[in-house]
């Protein structure tokens, strides 16, 4: 999607926002438009999705973003203003701006070793405040969590371009995991979606798969090997440190990274 145009902007945010000073875009993710708006009420995140689906996610997260806020103290943005047009199949969700970088890039730029640990440690740290924090009622689903994502990603499979094939499907549905106790979980717990400045853990945003499921998902997510980071077994050793255990073996992290995380 091409980025947002200050013109396209709904009125009622831009009413919200007073007057804008500038509008910047950083890296897009896949599901939505990003844009990083400078005003007279303050900094913002300003999101636009398209389509059924996307805009089904951002209305999602902005319903988890709500439900964290009011009822656990974990640093995850405000909701400001959410507008859907229907009309259009799009909608727009403003959003507190959380002030530092990703970890991916925190990670990328950072060449003094001990300094790039602390990173590693507290990212983990705060996947385990996530994992601890009791999880809110309205958030917790009869369904179990696997069999859920399991029926989402044959209809991923089936209505959408995906990396998993359905010899692969066949198998996450025949040899499940060992059940685990469900907790608290982001859903899509990666080092683009965790803010960090000066070391310190700012704000975890991108909250639409958050849930009451399986923390494993989490984890196996988190220590995917990406460029500088999780590439060697140290990395992972330092993360569990700071998670405060390891709750994966080779055959979990295979089963959600290599295997159901590939219909999402």
């Amino acid at each position: 999607m091409p980025p947002i145009h200050i013109d396209e902007i709904p009125i009622e945010i831009k009413e919200y926002l007073n007057k804008i000073v500038s509008i910047s875009f950083p890296r897009q993710g896949y599901t939505s438009n990003l844009g990083i708006i400078e005003s007279n009420e303050g900094i913002f995140a300003l999101k636009r999705t398209k389509g059924a689906l996307f805009n089904a996610m951002l209305k999602k997260e902005v319903s988890i973003l709500n439900c964290l806020n009011k009822e656990t103290e974990l640093p995850v943005p405000k909701m400001k203003i959410f507008v859907e047009h229907n009309n259009i199949e799009e909608s727009w969700a403003l959003i507190d701006f959380i002030k530092g970088e990703t970890v991916r890039t925190a990670l990328l730029n950072q060449d003094n070793n001990q300094k790039r640990q602390e990173i590693i440690f507290n990212f983990g740290s705060i996947l385990s405040e996530i994992h601890s924090t009791p999880c809110p009622d309205e958030l917790i689903n009869e369904q179990l969590w696997l069999d859920k994502m399991l029926y989402q990603a044959e209809y991923n499979f089936n209505n959408y371009e995906v990396d998993g094939t359905k010899e692969l499907l066949e198998r996450l549905k025949v040899k499940k995991p060992k059940k685990y106790k469900q907790t608290l979980i982001h859903g899509d717990f990666t080092i683009d979606n965790v803010m960090v400045s000066n070391g310190s853990i700012t704000g975890v945003i991108d909250w639409s798969g958050g849930a009451y499921g399986d923390p494993r998902y989490d984890v196996s997510l988190a220590i995917r090997p990406k460029p500088n980071v999780f590439v060697n077994e140290r990395d992972k050793q330092i993360f569990f440190e700071g998670y405060g255990g390891t709750i994966i073996d080779k055959d979990d992290y295979n089963y959600f990274a290599n295997g159901l995380y590939e219909f999402f």
